[in-house]
């Protein structure tokens, strides 16, 4: 194993994998470990004593983790690649606009070239932001240990606040978002932060939505921060459907929303506000992706 020096409590040992072999083969042999890259979420959550682990395995260099290819049906997402290349990326911008919004948002330019896609959805906040465009796009999350590679559907992915479905020993290595059935769909992202959009989301909204004869035929909506991990606003979305897409209807669809979130009070913002700014946002958030007057 090699130890290195890095900005994390002293009684943590960092080891440095290779490639993703032994990355995997060192998740499955040590107790106690956890997986950096970034680290713009874990170094916080070590100095705070949120997490107490004896190892972590820094995987930041392996290049094999960070692309984004197009498969003619997908965007298949390195886990290593940075929020940034992922809002530079110009396949992105084509193929899944949605993302791109949420990057633009996503922390200051620094923190964008630290942190990763899978490091973000990993850390398992209530408030993260790329689990949104994941959740619109209904986003599959490739995980692989020492037995073989699986697949979670990102509605599968989140467990709770800071909890996932990964297994002992099992590494998130690729994003898998399909694009191919969401020709005709319009998007739109809106963000509530106490400093525009670098700040941990204290609401955040992001939907999709197809229409055909003024009518809609599909809606797709995830929000972060108003329940123990980001959601699809599924009543919102089934009682939408149909409907004529006029302001009215948004008007009072969205106000549905209580029925798919649970906020709760916190030192950012009391649950009364994110209740509120829930209905806003996600009546703000279709009316722009309807190309209505708000």
């Amino acid at each position: 194993m090699i130890s290195m020096m890095y900005a994390i409590p002293r009684d943590v040992e960092i080891v440095v994998a290779r490639n993703l072999r032994e990355a995997i083969e060192y998740m499955s042999k040590l107790k106690d470990a956890r997986v950096m890259a970034g680290g713009t979420d874990l170094i916080v959550d070590l100095k705070m004593g949120r997490f107490k682990p004896k190892y972590v395995v820094y995987i930041g260099g392996l290049q094999e983790l960070k692309y984004i290819h197009d498969d003619g049906t997908s965007l298949r997402i390195g886990a290593l690649t940075t929020i940034q290349e992922i809002l530079d990326s110009r396949i992105v911008v084509t193929k899944t606009p949605l993302l791109k919004a949420v990057a633009e948002k996503f922390a200051y330019w620094q923190i964008r070239n630290a942190a990763t896609i899978g490091g973000n959805i990993c850390n398992a906040s209530p408030a993260a932001d790329m689990a949104l465009p994941l959740l619109v796009h209904s986003a599959l999350v490739k995980v692989e240990s020492l037995e073989g590679s699986r697949l979670v559907n990102i509605r599968d992915f989140f467990k709770g606040p800071r909890q996932t479905a990964l297994k002992p020993g099992e590494i998130v290595t690729e994003i898998i978002v399909p694009h191919g059935d969401m020709n005709g769909y319009s998007y739109a992202y809106f963000k509530a932060g106490r400093r525009l959009g670098h700040d941990l989301s204290l609401v955040a909204v992001a939907c999709a939505v197809k229409t055909g004869g003024g009518v809609i035929l599909d809606a797709r909506i995830a929000l972060n921060s108003v329940a123990p991990t980001p959601i699809r606003a599924v009543t919102v979305e089934r009682t939408l459907i149909g409907k004529r897409a006029s302001p009215e209807v948004i008007e009072e669809v969205s106000k549905l929303i209580v029925h798919d979130i649970s906020p709760i009070s916190d030192v950012r913002a009391p649950a009364e506000y994110r209740l509120h700014m829930a209905k806003l946002l996600t009546r703000e958030a279709l009316l722009e992706a309807l190309g209505k007057p708000r």
